[in-house]
């Protein structure tokens, strides 16, 4: 996973393998398979070794703490421990390594920096590079209009949680589950199952009518904690029940009325409309 200057994208450099694996819910990567395809060379391990006592000279001091050993298969096919890190951790060494080839990759996390603080000091400006990206992938405009506006109501929401008291991220997916339970008679990981996905956000891969409804459930719950002026965790987790089934009522009278389920297993693939084909004369 490094920098591919042309196509402006993380990729595997000149076609090299760099082995992964998810550990605690994030993917984790061989230092070493990376360590070797930025610098080449036959001794990627001692690179690695005096990297780290460099790191520990310039004040990285938890760098043994960032770093974990995974077993992954070696070349002689047996799985073996290996130096692994995750993403924050793996910028933070490349950051490190004096390579050219590196450059092209230190000039786009400079530039990713740069942006995020611009973001911060204007909000609109992440919204738009984030409609930007949908329309990369391919998404319509229709439907990256009615995905933006998902995400303000959920910003809404979360605010509100946090504002009664919640801090933990656990008790933020109970409540989200609560909500979706209510709306879609699904938790999030259920419906996952239903399009067919593994780590991907499942909101990018809802049709229309399931991110209005989303909204609805999203907006009603928040509602709901203003009325209530509701505090605590399990009062919170009501009103979640409470706002996903308004959202689930209006999914059932929708389905009486359409003959056809709300709740689709289309993913993302399945859901962006190709272009017609040009019929010749």
């Amino acid at each position: 996973m490094v920098f591919d200057s042309k196509s402006g994208k993380l990729a595997v450099f000149q076609g090299k393998h760099i082995r992964k694996i998810i550990h605690e819910g994030e993917w984790w990567f061989s230092v070493i398979d990376v360590i070797e395809t930025l610098v080449g060379g036959g001794r990627p391990r001692k690179y690695w070794n005096d990297l780290k006592k460099k790191l520990l000279a310039e004040g990285y001091a938890e760098v043994s703490e960032k770093i974990g050993q995974l077993k992954m298969a070696a070349p002689d096919g047996k799985m073996r421990l290996t130096d692994c890190a995750n993403t924050e951790t793996l910028f933070r060494l490349i950051q490190s390594v004096p390579s050219p080839k590196v450059e092209p990759l230190k000039r786009w996390l400079a530039r990713v920096g740069k942006e995020r603080i611009d973001e911060i000091e204007n909000p609109e400006l992440g919204m738009e590079r984030m409609k930007a990206l949908y329309e990369k992938k391919g998404y319509p405009k229709e439907w990256i209009d009615k995905r933006t506006r998902g995400i303000a109501v959920r910003q809404d929401l979360t605010d509100e949680w946090k504002n009664r008291g919640l801090r933990n991220s656990i008790e933020f997916a109970i409540l989200t589950n609560e909500i979706m339970q209510g709306a879609f008679d699904l938790d999030v990981e259920d419906y996952k199952q239903v399009k067919g996905l593994e780590r991907e956000n499942l909101r990018d891969h809802m049709t229309d009518m399931e991110l209005i409804l989303t909204m609805l459930a999203e907006a009603t719950t928040t509602k709901l904690h203003r009325d209530r002026d509701t505090l605590g965790f399990e009062p919170l987790k009501k009103d979640a029940r409470d706002g996903g089934s308004v959202a689930g009522r209006t999914r059932r009278d929708i389905e009486t009325q359409s003959g056809q389920p709300v709740v689709s297993s289309g993913n993302f693939r399945e859901l962006t409309p190709r272009k017609p084909k040009k019929i010749g004369r």
